[in-house]
């Protein structure tokens, strides 16, 4: 049985170059960064060498890089930040919205708890936020927006060079959570007006347990991890030099073969979600072009999502849904939930997201698979009996 890996919005495969870049700062280039000898000297100038490429491909200053463990740190690390400076001001509104991911989320909920307000800006039904709704939302005690720069689940892309416009206007600092974006489209932190940028290496094919918050000189960031002198004071801790060596090299990868790899991806993406589309009574999450390269976010009425996942695992294709039950939870995804999909709908969910590595061949066995998928589970949902019986009402014609 083939195995093919449709999970890339989960996480990617680390890319041979990445790994090879990796190898050396396991046991040749070793030493600490922070020590003055010859060994540990010769990994912080490494260190500055990621930095440099990293920024270059965000086209910022290196001294505006700072590494941590992920995306999520990094957003936290952010959010708190600017939550600090507003509180110092009077200033204690916060603009977001409804389908972040939720390292923006809960930490905007801890923030709440201590007396900030946070609005969540409604999102369209094809997963846009507009500039315009930004605008309107910010006030005179607005301390900071943070807007995810193309969403986890559906993939839909947002506006963020006009909202990013928009916050400078008005003088308010923006976040972004590009942790989905940054490797796979273009993402330019000063023609975008982004103050704070989060990402992180495992989402184009670098290392898990590595990531970085680009913060515009001038922004002040509150330490999470107290500790040594690293990162220029503000986060505690060793770097872990192989990692974000690994980190850099993946991202310089991403970017330079970006152009071929998103050709690729558009063309392959438009044929899933052309096979799928074909399904009754199914319906395309998020906007038709305006989505990551590669993602593919179904809803299927009459089914439940889990059990999707688990007969596709068996035919080889690992995918993941939009529902959370299959982290523990009955609740659906707050993100299909955001669009207005009903939660029988959202429940119905299924996420594809591919990679270069992806071919023609996989993309129609999948389609294949989920169609006897589909077809097998409504056979034995009483739940469909009753649509098809019309004792119910069907919600996606």
């Amino acid at each position: 049985m083939q195995k093919i890996y449709l999970d890339n919005a989960a996480t990617t495969q680390m890319s041979q170059a990445a790994v090879t870049e990796m190898l050396p700062y396991l046991r040749e280039v070793y030493g600490n960064p922070s020590s003055l000898h010859s060994p540990g000297q010769e990994a912080a100038e490494a260190l500055q060498r990621a930095r440099e490429r990293i920024a270059a491909c965000l086209g910022c200053e290196a001294r505006e890089i700072y590494f941590t463990s992920g995306g999520s740190e990094a957003d936290n690390q952010a959010i708190l930040s600017v939550a600090k400076q507003g509180l110092r001001r009077g200033k204690k509104h916060i603009i977001s919205t409804a389908f972040e991911h939720h390292a923006v989320l809960h930490t905007l909920k801890k923030l709440e708890a201590e007396g900030f307000e946070v609005e969540l800006l409604d999102v369209h039904e094809d997963g846009i936020v507009t500039a315009a709704q930004v605008k309107e939302a910010i006030r005179p005690d607005t301390c900071l927006v943070t807007i995810m720069y193309a969403n986890n689940e559906i993939g839909t892309v947002q506006p963020i060079r006009e909202i990013g416009a928009v916050c400078r206007e008005a003088g308010v600092l923006f976040h972004t959570d590009a942790v989905q974006a940054v490797g796979h489209i273009p993402v330019n932190v000063k023609e975008d007006h982004i103050d704070l940028l989060s990402l992180s290496g495992h989402k184009f094919h670098g290392p898990k347990g590595v990531g970085a918050l680009y913060a515009r000189r001038g922004v002040l960031l509150t330490n999470l991890i107290e500790g040594g002198a690293q990162e220029r004071g503000k986060r505690g801790g060793t770097e872990n030099i192989p990692g974000i060596m690994a980190m850099a090299k993946a991202l310089e990868e991403a970017c330079t073969h970006m152009q071929a790899h998103t050709e690729k991806l558009r063309s392959l993406q438009d044929k899933l979600i052309e096979g799928l589309g074909q399904i009754s009574h199914s319906i395309l999450n998020g906007h038709r072009s305006q989505r990551l390269p590669g993602n593919v976010s179904f809803c299927f009425e009459g089914i439940e999502g889990e059990a999707m996942l688990l007969l596709l695992d068996d035919k080889g294709i690992s995918a993941s849904s939009g529902s959370a039950c299959t982290s523990g939870s009955l609740d659906p995804s707050h993100v299909l939930l955001a669009l207005g999909r009903p939660h029988e709908i959202a429940h119905g969910s299924l996420r594809l997201s591919l990679s270069a590595e992806n071919t023609e061949e996989e993309i129609d066995y999948t389609i294949r698979a989920v169609e006897e998928t589909v077809s097998y589970l409504r056979g034995i949902s009483p739940v469909w009996r009753d649509l098809l019986a019309g004792k119910s009402e069907f919600v996606i014609q």
